[in-house]
């Protein structure tokens, strides 16, 4: 008792001791006499301005934050912009080509229905009979009425117009030299014609189709019929944007603006004037060309172009009755406008989330800091006496325990290692020698050969282990190497052949792929496989199903192996401490609840875990997660 007494008062002196010699040292730093060499001002608190160049990386990346934001907001805005105006003028566009190429097809069948009336045939026999082409007038005057077509007409095969539905109205086209006109060409000599150009006479533009008149060869003459698309031309003004025909020389023909009509997109080159000026399609128009640049491909049909310097988004359809393209205009500056202003929404709503994530860490901080002085405040009350007093009295409370728990457990460790290291090989011989003795009384040589050579592999077993045991101590790892798991597994099995038979257990393995190995050490593995094995078949000896499952897989550079069975699985109180030494579910004396505290740390060793589970059906499960072994495929070296 004085002796206690003694003990308590020098650790108390000591502590005081150390405390007070701690606040000297520290009254020291704070008046700057602790490094005589070193100025004082290094204990000062940082200035303003350290603060503020401290705080500048924050208000850089918030910064960025927000033009990241507004960034994201402007591109994704004019995305769905363009989206839209491409959505709406594919429609358009649907509708245009569609109402236009049935314009143009309505008409094709008048050149050839005239062939098949008998008075046109017989006044390009005879085209100076004035009462036979006044009958022909009348004739083409009925007949156009009822197409609604602008004009129609026949000539002789010299080009020269002799009949025409508009014989009685100024402009019209008797007695005029049509040989030049493309259309009158292509009939003559392809039987067909389509053309598209300025009238001669009445210096409207129209869409012209010829057919050739021929009975025999060559062509008595031929039929045309003139098609007003002015019609059409209005209708699309009713459609937002702007609506452009273009030819097959880039000329536009038609257009809901009159500035673009008869203008090409590019200049001509030299052989497009020479046609131009041959066959007269655009009348006394000067074809300047437009201000027409090209600016981004968006897809095969859509583009952004530039028309007197305003962009525009320009979707184009090419139809199927002429060599045309239609194409549709939609003003650019709305779908931009639209982006700047979800920019700026964008970067506003991150600038007020950057706000309020400030505001919270703020007060998460200025909370922390309240707890912190209150921890501080409250640790400062406690009496340094008391506390001294009552740690010096646990510490010798617990002396005696740890010293007896420490003798213990090594003596505990050190019997259980024996035990099951050793316990699992002799077994597993007296089990091979006992089955030679039976396989010899039957002359069944070849097996008691077999179960020898495995009783020599057990007996070298029981050498690497003694030898390990001898340097357990000094060895903190393992020696790692290839093991297959299909042979641990089948050794495993062999040294639990006899308790499973006699509990009457069903083992089933299976191992996928058949050459699957691990980097283990295999007396360690196979130490840790018999040991769980073991211990499924006590845990079952009480169960109607006996079933003991090894399954082993390889999963992302590791092999897990399970070990399930079908017993009553592992208490609830006990399996929260599994791994624990001295922790076992067994009846007293029946087993030293070290053989899974030793397991586990084998399989760490090996750079591995185990872990245990009970299963949803019933049964307890052990999975052991060890890497896997990388095979190295080495060429065989030709002998001589």
């Amino acid at each position: 008792m004085p002796e206690q007494t003694l003990g308590l008062n020098e650790t108390t002196r000591d502590t005081r001791h150390r405390a007070a010699t701690d606040a000297s040292r520290a009254a020291l730093c704070n008046n700057g006499f602790m490094n005589s060499r070193e100025p004082a001002r290094r204990f000062d608190l940082p200035s303003d301005t350290q603060r503020r160049w401290r705080g500048l990386p924050r208000w850089c990346g918030a910064l960025a934050l927000v033009a990241l934001a507004a960034v994201a907001g402007h591109h994704l805005a004019m995305q769905n912009g363009l989206a839209r105006l491409r959505e709406a003028a594919d429609h358009r566009l649907d509708m245009l080509a569609t109402g236009l190429d049935a314009d143009l097809a309505r008409f094709e069948y008048l050149p050839a229905l005239l062939e098949m009336t008998p008075i046109v045939p017989a006044l390009l026999g005879a085209p100076s009979d004035s009462r036979l082409r006044d009958a022909v007038n009348r004739y083409l005057d009925g007949v156009n009425a009822t197409a609604g077509a602008e004009m129609l007409y026949v000539l002789d095969a010299a080009g020269t117009s002799l009949a025409a539905s508009d014989w009685d109205r100024p402009g019209t086209t008797i007695g005029q030299d049509l040989s030049f006109r493309p259309y009158v060409i292509d009939a003559l000599g392809q039987g067909r014609g389509r053309f598209y150009g300025v009238g001669i006479t009445s210096r409207k533009p129209g869409y012209y189709l010829s057919y050739a008149l021929r009975h025999d060869q060559p062509a008595r003459g031929v039929v045309a019929v003139k098609v007003n698309l002015e019609e059409s031309e209005r209708a699309w003004r009713m459609l937002p944007g702007n609506v452009a025909l273009i030819d097959q020389r880039g000329v536009v023909i038609l257009a809901t603006r009159e500035d673009l009509k008869f203008r090409p997109l590019w200049p001509l080159d030299a052989s497009q004037r020479a046609e131009v000026q041959r066959s007269r399609p655009y009348g006394e128009a000067g074809l300047q060309p437009l201000q027409w640049t090209q600016k981004e491909a968006l897809a095969r049909n859509v583009q952004v172009i530039a028309l007197d310097g305003v962009d525009q988004l320009a979707s184009t359809r090419a139809l199927r009755g002429a060599p045309w393209q239609l194409v549709v205009l939609d003003d650019l500056a709305p779908v931009r406008v639209g982006a700047r202003y979800a920019a700026i929404t964008a970067s506003l709503a991150m600038a007020v989330l950057l706000l309020i994530a400030v505001t919270l860490w703020q007060r998460r901080r200025a909370v922390r800091q309240k707890l912190a002085n209150q921890a501080a405040l409250q640790a400062a009350h406690d009496s340094l006496e008391s506390t001294v007093v009552a740690r010096t009295a646990q510490l010798r409370a617990a002396q005696g325990e740890l010293v007896h728990a420490g003798k213990m457990a090594a003596l505990g460790q050190m019997s259980a290692g024996v035990v099951h290291e050793l316990n699992q090989p002799l077994t597993a011989m007296r089990t091979l020698s006992e089955s030679a003795a039976i396989l010899l009384d039957k002359s069944r040589f070849d097996d008691v050969r077999g179960n020898l050579q495995r009783i020599r592999g057990m007996v070298d077993r029981l050498a690497r282990l003694t030898s390990q045991l001898k340097t357990f101590a000094h060895k903190s790892e393992l020696p790692l190497a290839p093991v297959p798991m299909a042979q641990i597994a089948a050794d495993a099995q062999v040294i639990v052949a006899e308790a499973s038979k006699k509990n009457g257990i069903v083992i089933e393995v299976d191992v996928q792929p058949a050459t699957l190995s691990v980097m283990a050490e295999e007396a360690a593995l196979g130490s840790v496989l018999v040991n769980l094995m073991r211990n499924a078949i006590d845990a079952m000896q009480a169960s109607p199903r006996r079933t003991l499952r090894l399954e082993a897989r390889p999963q992302d550079g590791r092999v897990i192996l399970r070990v399930s069975d079908t017993g009553p699985g592992i208490p609830p109180d006990i399996l929260p401490r599994l791994f624990e030494p001295f922790v076992t579910s067994k009846p007293a004396g029946t087993g030293l609840g070290l053989g899974l505290v030793i397991s586990a740390q084998l399989v760490r060793a090996m750079d591995g875990t185990l872990r245990a589970a009970n299963l949803p059906d019933g049964g307890a499960c052990f999975v052991v997660d060890l890497p896997a072994a990388i095979r190295t495929i080495l060429t065989p070296t030709p002998q001589e």
